[in-house]
């Protein structure tokens, strides 16, 4: 919590510093001693990294802790975006790109996903804050949810809360392509 009880958002903060240095996650782990895991639970806030951690990671940049704190993304005011301004956010074969650069102070994020045949987000399932929906576009996605299993095609939907453990995975010969919406922005 800030001095006025105003709670920081680190994980914004952080992508969006790191993003504008053109470090990816893997590199600045590596800078900084830590696992890609670590900064990525960091950048969804479902970590909160002491103080000395966070030290660590910002020498990585480098930044200082005082100028991390004094940092204040604009925010961005554009309401239009071409197809290739969206922003990758995914790697291998699923491909995550979010409307926005960074999402700083947005309550909303909105992503083109496309997973190619048999990608998946892996056995352990997501858990995280908020509420989630998508549509699929094309292809066919095997989404769980708890213990229940569906296999979605063009035009099914999905929403669940997020703290609700979930996985998706394409299945069949075709890339799945969806559109989805998460808030807050916690994937």
């Amino acid at each position: 919590m800030g001095e006025d009880g105003t709670s920081v958002d680190i994980g914004s903060r952080l992508r969006t510093l790191r993003m504008a240095h053109n470090l990816s996650q893997r590199e600045l782990a590596k800078r900084a001693g830590v696992t890609n895991s670590t900064i990525s639970l960091i950048e969804s806030n479902a970590s909160n990294p002491s103080v000395g951690a966070l030290k660590r990671i910002l020498d990585g940049i480098p930044i200082g802790l005082a100028e991390f704190f004094a940092f204040e993304p604009e925010r961005s005011r554009k309401a239009f975006y071409r197809a290739d301004e969206l922003v990758e956010i995914g790697k291998g074969p699923i491909s995550y790109r979010q409307i926005g650069e960074n999402l700083f102070g947005r309550s909303l994020q909105i992503l083109k996903e496309c997973y190619q045949p048999g990608a998946d987000t892996g056995k352990v399932p997501l858990v995280h804050d908020g509420e989630e929906g998508g549509i699929i576009l094309s292809g066919r996605l095997e989404v769980t949810v708890d213990d229940e299993r569906r296999i979605l095609g063009p035009g099914d939907a999905y929403y669940f809360e997020s703290r609700r453990p979930h996985r998706f995975r394409c299945v069949g010969p075709v890339p799945c392509e969806l559109i989805s919406a998460c808030t807050p922005p916690t994937f």
